[in-house]
């Protein structure tokens, strides 16, 4: 029996389904709450049903849009000739801050893990497949993390890739093994990106 009143237990309950919140972070973030005024609490629910009901993946590259489209592949300045693939939409917000890269992207949504279960037909690879069978794709560039789950999810890519006849490369020095892309500073993403090598 929780020692909380129902309508808090079921806040805190909520919160811990959230990925990475325990249960003592569910409870302060619960108690934040029921701190805050009720104002901020509307706006608080709203921005979240707001952001669920009007937002999906782009038809295309699968970021985030509001619309069918994404803004990046809608853009008619960028290079439609090079693909950057990332695991998750965050990455592309990493991506961006370069101001470096003027292609597009392709979310993956995930990476390979065959412990957690997780194969290629959980991934949005059929998809990317698709989008480089146009004879003007040159380059793909794999920006997953330096992790094993990254390294893996690249070599795959790559097999599945070069019979294309596409360039596939991979981000390299700057990235240390392990790091993340989202944590990256602009420097370190900057050269990551200059010096990425062939796969």
């Amino acid at each position: 029996m929780s020692p909380f009143p129902g309508p808090l237990a079921a806040l805190i309950a909520e919160f811990e389904r959230l990925p990475g919140v325990g249960v003592k972070s569910a409870q302060r973030l619960a108690f934040h709450v029921l701190r805050m005024p009720v104002d901020d609490v509307r706006r608080f629910g709203q921005a979240l049903t707001q952001a669920r009901e009007s937002l999906g993946f782009c038809r295309v590259c699968q970021n985030i849009s509001e619309g069918e489209t994404c803004e990046i592949c809608s853009d008619p300045r960028r290079r439609a000739d090079q693909i950057c693939v990332v695991a998750e939409p965050k990455d592309i917000a990493a991506m961006e801050r370069l101001n470096e890269y003027r292609g597009l992207y392709h979310v993956l949504h995930g990476l390979l893990s065959p412990l957690d279960g997780i194969g290629p037909e959980n991934l949005k690879m059929r998809e990317l497949i698709e989008r480089l069978r146009d004879e003007s794709m040159q380059e793909v560039v794999v920006a997953t993390n330096p992790t094993v789950e990254g390294d893996t999810t690249a070599l795959y890519l790559a097999r599945l890739i070069k019979p294309l006849g596409v360039r596939v490369t991979r981000l390299a020095h700057g990235m240390p093994v392990g790091g993340e892309l989202d944590y990256a500073d602009t420097a370190t993403l900057l050269s990551a990106f200059e010096y990425r090598r062939e796969l």
